[in-house]
């Protein structure tokens, strides 16, 4: 599914932000790979507090897009924004949403995790589970690239974390973190400046 080339490089180092996918359905079987590689992520006590819910159907993805689309033009609206502005916005969300052929909602549970009588630890607890659930995403991101597709990681469910769950009847403790878009990708994404080492790291 990809240009020659792309393959022969590391995985961690070729991958890039995706937003449009060719009109091509993944096998299930790549997204089972993938989901697997995420689970084999490292996790704050070992808890796994990941959950995924793989949205494939164009009736799905419809429902999710109208939804947070509903969601996106309210908020902007209360901020008193363009009107045309807004339109324009709703409709790049939509069609990243139903221009994927697969999206993976990335939830966090904390039914497993500790639970603390003090705010300071459970906030703490918290931010655990959610590194904990970020890593799973990245694995889950690095291994669909390993499989020649492309992705993008969509923040968009933070700002409605209520509406995948009301749509997709999901279980009230599953917290929505995430949306992965899956495909394959038009053309190879452009690769974006990253800051030198130096800027980022110390030796002590």
């Amino acid at each position: 599914g990809r240009d020659a080339g792309w393959g022969q490089e590391d995985p961690i180092l070729a991958r890039r932000s995706v937003r449009r996918y060719r009109d091509e359905p993944i096998p299930p079987e790549l997204i089972r790979r993938a989901l697997t590689a995420a689970c084999a992520a490292p996790s704050a006590h070992n808890r796994q507090p990941w959950r995924f819910v793989v949205i494939s159907t164009l009736d799905s993805k419809e429902a999710l897009a109208e939804a947070m689309g509903a969601r996106l033009a309210s908020d902007r609206r209360r901020d008193g924004d363009d009107p045309a502005s807004i339109a324009e916005d709703v409709e790049r969300s939509r069609a990243r949403l139903v221009g994927a052929p697969v999206l993976v909602l990335v939830c966090l549970t904390m039914e497993d995790m500790d639970n603390y009588a003090d705010e300071k630890r459970r906030n703490a607890e918290y931010t655990m589970a959610v590194q904990s659930v970020a890593m799973a995403g990245q694995n889950l991101l690095i291994a669909a690239e390993r499989e020649g597709l492309g992705s993008c990681w969509l923040c968009a469910p933070l700002f409605c974390p209520d509406v995948p769950v009301r749509i997709y009847d999901l279980p009230s403790h599953w917290l929505p973190q995430g949306l992965i878009t899956l495909g394959y990708p038009r053309t190879r994404a452009e690769c974006k400046p990253r800051k030198p080492l130096m800027a980022v790291s110390v030796d002590r």
